[in-house]
C-alpha cells in the first residue's frame, strides 16, 4: 500500500489516501490513535502501531505544515466547538443546543460554532460556523466539531 497522509487539522487528524483514492481518516485520542474507515473504527496505542499497519511512516514524511506566526490562524471554540473568528459572548442555546457566539460586541448577527451541512434548494452543502438565521430557515444536522464527522454525515444523508 502506498499511503499518504492529509493534514485535515494540525497534530489531531489526518486523511489517509492509497495514490489517488481516499481510504479514510486517523484522528488522535486521548489514550492512542483511531483509524475510520467506512464507519468502522480501529484503534492505535502508538503511532508505530499505525505506521506498521499502513508501511509506512505517513506523520513523518508527509504531513504539510500550517503557518502558526500570524495571528488569524489561531484556533478558536466554544464548548468544544470550532469557531471562525474570535468569539464573543458565547452561549449555549439548550432548547435548539447550538453553541452561538457574534464576531464583535456591537455584532447582532449570531453564529452557529461548528460544522453542519443544510439543505437548500440544489441539495445539500457543507458549512462552517453559518448564521443562526440560515439554521431557522433551513432544515440542517449539526453541529460536529470534525470536518472528518461531517464528511461521515453527509455521506449518510446523501445515501437516504
Amino acid at each position: 500500500m502506498n499511503s499518504t497522509a492529509k493534514v485535515l487539522v494540525p497534530n489531531k487528524e489526518w486523511l489517509v489516501r492509497d495514490g489517488n483514492r481516499k481510504i479514510g481518516s486517523i484522528s488522535k485520542q486521548k489514550k492512542g490513535y483511531a483509524f475510520l474507515k467506512n464507519g468502522d473504527q480501529i484503534n492505535f496505542k502508538s503511532l508505530a502501531e499505525v505506521n506498521a499497519q499502513f508501511g509506512i511512516a505517513i506523520f513523518e514524511e508527509n504531513i504539510k505544515k500550517i503557518k502558526s506566526d500570524s495571528a488569524d490562524n489561531k484556533n478558536y471554540a466554544i464548548y468544544d466547538f470550532p469557531c471562525s473568528s474570535k468569539p464573543h459572548n458565547p452561549v449555549y442555546n439548550v432548547k435548539k443546543k447550538l453553541p452561538l457566539f457574534v464576531k464583535s460586541n456591537k455584532s447582532k448577527s449570531q453564529y452557529c460554532a461548528g460544522h453542519y451541512i443544510i439543505k437548500f434548494r440544489k441539495g445539500w452543502v457543507k458549512s462552517f460556523c453559518p448564521k443562526l438565521i440560515t439554521l431557522e430557515r433551513y432544515p440542517f444536522f449539526g453541529p460536529v466539531k470534525t470536518e472528518t464527522e461531517l464528511k461521515t454525515l453527509l455521506n449518510n444523508v446523501s445515501r437516504v
